[in-house]
């Protein structure tokens, strides 16, 4: 079997995406949540399950092979189960979801940063840092782009759930806890993220741990 090794889920944005991805892929995983930045975190992540990750999590191991870094988790999976499972059959729209993923996966430095996953609080509106708005805005003409020419069929980005929507579920999140205005078609997207049933699950498990990192307990400045 499958076994995932995660961090915080209330505050772990790679490791939802991995946790994600397993889900999708169908496939029975046994699941192992580390507190992340503990007085343990340290030695934990010096031992062996986590030494090909440079101690990061999201890690995956694959009966002897070990998958770290959470789109490299989705392509594994893909290769197992069939790439039509995570992401679009239309070439199109694959190429636009594959592009989306990756730029997720190395941009906006300034939202991870001023923005932390918290799927546990909820702050006012604030006002957000030039940069951070400008990374939003981003953000926003790529889902209206992949609703507009590829949404059909769907709530999701490209219609049925894929490894975009994975990508992008833990900005989802950051716009609800920061209270960050969006457009219409926006928030009925993000409402079809917050509500599918594996999000919900995560989220209502997040709720009853007792970890707390206080860093990620404060609204942005």
């Amino acid at each position: 079997m499958l076994k995932l090794i995660i961090g915080n889920k209330a505050y772990s944005s790679w490791s939802l995406r991995g946790w994600l991805a397993c889900k999708q892929s169908g496939l029975p995983f046994e699941e192992m949540t580390v507190p992340m930045f503990d007085e343990e975190w340290n030695k934990r992540t010096e031992g062996d399950e986590f030494a090909p990750s440079g101690g990061k999590v999201p890690v995956l191991w694959d009966d002897k092979t070990v998958i770290w870094d959470s789109l490299a988790i989705i392509e594994w999976l893909a290769d197992k189960v069939g790439n039509e499972r995570f992401w679009p059959k239309n070439d199109a729209a694959r190429g636009m979801a594959r592009s989306m993923a990756a730029e997720m996966h190395s941009s906006y430095p300034n939202l991870r940063r001023e923005c932390p996953m918290n799927v546990r609080k909820q702050f006012e509106k604030s006002e957000l840092k030039e940069e951070v708005r400008r990374e939003v805005i981003r953000i926003l003409e790529l889902w209206a782009e992949a609703r507009a020419r590829h949404g059909e069929g769907g709530p999701y980005l490209f219609g049925t759930f894929s490894a975009a929507d994975i990508m992008f579920a833990p900005v989802v999140t950051r716009f609800v806890t920061y209270s960050i205005p969006v457009p219409r078609f926006a928030a009925t997207y993000m409402e079809a993220i917050i509500h599918h049933p594996w999000m919900e699950e995560w989220i209502d498990a997040a709720q009853e741990e007792p970890w707390i990192i206080e860093q990620y307990e404060q609204a942005a400045q």
